[in-house]
């Protein structure tokens, strides 16, 4: 603010009038600086919100507080020559730091640890110094998620049958800049490959013996964030957990899917019933034959046959 007196200096013995303008600076208030532009950062990493003024203030009476801009929640505050962590909204312990040595020489800036979602918005620096004052405002904005989802619950299949293992990315990074999706099945030995996903294709020469010609992406669905994973002519073996790993740049993030005991398809069933019916009429066969009289001995190997056949039937339908 400028403020312009003027003052006119009469000399009564001389002619000349002499007119002099004096200029005086007012400060209003502290030029309080920080961030150009929205901030950004990945989800659980740490996050710098400037906070400066140009020129070191005394640190007797300074007092600097960063709050929530939306709810005023304090943040962290700075007051008697310390920082006052006892006095901060409980999400934020041990999350929110000064720069204790930088505060001396003017930054007040403020270290926020473990990103969350919940940390988007604005955050405003106070700069309180004797009988002045100012402020700015430093804001997170799209903090980088990389979430992955699988089912809810086991996923079961059919024996010689198809099965879809879901994974799903919801992330505000688009599938070019995800870097790899890797699926592997977890066994008590080790984990093997089953499908791998990297530099935006698919490569199938990383995929396990026991997996190849039977796994495949949903390319089509691949640019939505979907990397499920078909399976093919299920196996007895292939039942176990089978997991979906994602990473872009510093983020990761996986899921599991289950595939419990695999159960048997009406193929199957229709097999079974007819080695059973099969049997059946092998053994009313050998009843028509041999009468109880004549043939009791070859009746009952019959008998024998018959229900070792079915129990064969039961277990190999068990099995799957």
């Amino acid at each position: 603010m400028l403020v312009l007196f003027n003052f006119t200096y009469l000399k009564m013995h001389q002619p000349k009038i002499v007119l002099m303008s004096v200029i005086l600076k007012i400060v209003d208030g502290l030029v309080v600086r920080g961030p150009s532009a929205p901030l950004s950062a990945p989800l659980g990493s740490s996050v710098v919100l400037p906070c400066y003024v140009d020129e070191a203030l005394p640190v007797e009476d300074l007092e600097v507080e960063w709050r929530r801009a939306d709810s005023e929640t304090l943040i962290h505050l700075y007051q008697d020559g310390e920082s006052r962590a006892e006095v901060q909204q409980q999400d934020y312990h041990d999350r929110a730091h000064f720069f204790t040595e930088e505060i001396q020489h003017g930054n007040f800036s403020l270290r926020l640890d473990n990103l969350t979602a919940q940390d988007e918005g604005e955050y405003r620096c106070r700069v309180h110094s004797q009988q002045d004052s100012g402020e700015t405002v430093a804001e997170i904005k799209n903090i980088e998620r990389l979430l992955v989802s699988g089912p809810e619950k086991l996923v079961s299949a059919y024996v010689d049958g198809d099965v879809t293992l879901n994974c799903s990315v919801d992330s505000h990074i688009t599938p070019e800049h995800i870097e790899e999706v890797s699926w592997r099945k977890t066994d008590k030995d080790g984990d093997i490959t089953v499908l791998l996903y990297q530099k935006n294709k698919t490569v199938s020469e990383a995929t396990h013996e026991e997996f190849r010609g039977r796994v495949e992406f949903f390319t089509a669905e691949i640019p939505k964030g979907n990397f499920s994973l078909r399976l093919k002519s299920v196996r007895t073996e292939d039942k176990g957990v089978y997991m979906c790993q994602v990473f872009a740049g510093v983020l990761s993030a996986n899921a599991t899917v289950q595939l419990e005991r695999l159960g048997f398809s009406a193929l199957h069933t229709m097999t079974v019933i007819l080695c059973i019916s099969a049997s059946g009429s092998a053994l009313l066969l050998c009843f028509l034959i041999y009468s109880p009289d004549k043939g009791g001995f070859k009746v009952s190997v019959c008998r024998e046959r018959w229900f070792y056949s079915a129990i064969l039937s039961i277990s190999n339908l068990e099995a799957y």
